[in-house]
């Protein structure tokens, strides 16, 4: 289990929704190699509070394999993290 200070900052890189009416959260560290990924009922996002980065465990953290995926998500999370503070609301 891990603790509080173990956690990773990700910021928020991309919002997407798929055939079964999900929103999809990706949240990335900012070197854009490990997503955090959220799926959300449409129907609660505005109960849950979408925000511009969260701190999560480094265990549901996945590696993006593909170089291109990397960067684009480096280049999100730099420019979000730029713009907003965490607790943002997007």
């Amino acid at each position: 289990m891990s603790t509080e200070s173990d956690r990773v900052r990700v910021w928020l890189v991309e919002r997407g929704y798929n055939n079964r009416g999900l929103i999809i959260l990706k949240y990335a560290t900012p070197e854009g190699d490990r997503i955090f990924r959220k799926e959300l009922a449409s129907q609660v996002v505005d109960m849950d509070t979408v925000t511009a980065a969260k701190d999560v465990s480094p265990d549901d953290l996945e590696t993006v394999d593909e170089t291109d995926e990397q960067k684009r998500y480096a280049t999100e999370a730099t420019r979000m993290a730029e713009e907003h503070d965490p607790d943002d609301r997007i």
